[in-house]
């Protein structure tokens, strides 16, 4: 596939997802990718760029509770919410991050707006917020309003595994493992994002995420990171998902594009290397397109929700 043909991927979330996931769950999510595929694609065809592509599917993402993004943003520690977003424009390398909110609706478009009206890349906390409240056309809730009664339900069953844990802190029963799952049984350390090449061969990515439940208030992951959850060049756009420590100390999403650019590999081939060396326990996965419309979708976990789609009639929704 040359220039002037375009292709789409999306993403929902890796972790430990598993086979028996719940029906309204798996069939709730799977019917979001496809409708966020259906739009991305109408609007590639109809030959928006990219970078608008990317930034419109993640909005669907974070308006959607059943993912961890948004309104579907999981809680930290404290029982509040803190949403960070990145976007990135391939053919410019200008990009906005955003970390730390509490009221903005979507934060993929402040990312957008921190991209294009600032003189930085990156805005976090009070500083994001009173940039939100300066621009026309944010939407904004209380932020009570995010904080969802499955999300507080999550919080609390995900303390009490923990409180088993050290209740049974035993030499001989110090196997036992407390991970990040939800009432449902399904992973919280996910995010959202899409990846895009558009009929002028422009790349863009974006992503977007409430982060890991139970987090420190304050904690940053790897999503509003450029190079590390999002990144988007010439070669490539790469949005990751999964354990945002391990993303972070890998820089996943720039060493897709490096390994491409320096040493010559395909986008799959480079993809894939990152995920089984990335980091020890390849705790993530992500999304890819290639400036060749390649796509790739490789995961180190049980489970990566996720589709893609082609100018030429091909498309994919799958989770395992």
């Amino acid at each position: 596939m040359g220039k002037g043909q375009w292709a789409i991927a999306v993403q929902g979330g890796a972790g430990d997802i598993p086979i028996d996931l719940p029906k309204h769950i798996k069939e709730g999510r799977e019917s979001a990718l496809r409708h966020c595929l259906h739009i991305g694609s109408s609007a590639l065809n109809h030959s928006h760029s990219s970078l608008h592509v990317v930034e419109l599917v993640v909005r669907e993402l974070e308006n959607n509770p059943l993912f961890n993004a948004g309104r579907g943003s999981v809680l930290t520690t404290e029982g509040t919410i803190e949403m960070e977003a990145s976007i990135m424009d391939g053919k410019t390398k200008k990009c906005g991050s955003v970390c730390g909110l509490k009221t903005v609706v979507n934060p993929i478009s402040l990312a957008r707006l921190v991209m294009e009206k600032t003189p930085h890349v990156y805005l976090g906390f009070e500083g994001a917020e009173a940039f939100a409240r300066e621009q026309q056309g944010v939407a904004t809730l209380e932020p009570c309003d995010f904080i969802t009664p499955a999300n507080v339900e999550r919080l609390k069953q995900f303390k009490e595994s923990i409180r088993v844990q050290l209740d049974n802190a035993h030499p001989i029963q110090n196997e036992v493992k407390v991970e990040a799952r939800n009432a449902d049984g399904d992973s919280q350390l996910g995010t959202v994002g899409c990846v895009a090449i558009d009929l002028d061969g422009h790349l863009a990515a974006a992503t977007s995420t409430g982060g890991v439940i139970n987090k420190w208030v304050g904690r940053i992951g790897d999503t509003p990171i450029i190079g590390s959850g999002t990144y988007s060049n010439t070669y490539c756009a790469v949005s990751a998902t999964g354990s945002g420590e391990d993303i972070i100390r890998g820089t996943v999403a720039r060493d897709v594009a490096a390994l491409m650019e320096y040493k010559g590999l395909s986008l799959k081939e480079a993809a894939s290397s990152v995920v089984k060396n990335g980091a020890p326990e390849c705790k993530f996965g992500l999304v890819a397109v290639s400036a060749t419309g390649e796509i790739a979708m490789p995961f180190g976990t049980t489970g990566m929700f996720r589709a893609c789609a082609t100018q030429d009639g091909y498309s994919e929704v799958a989770i395992h």
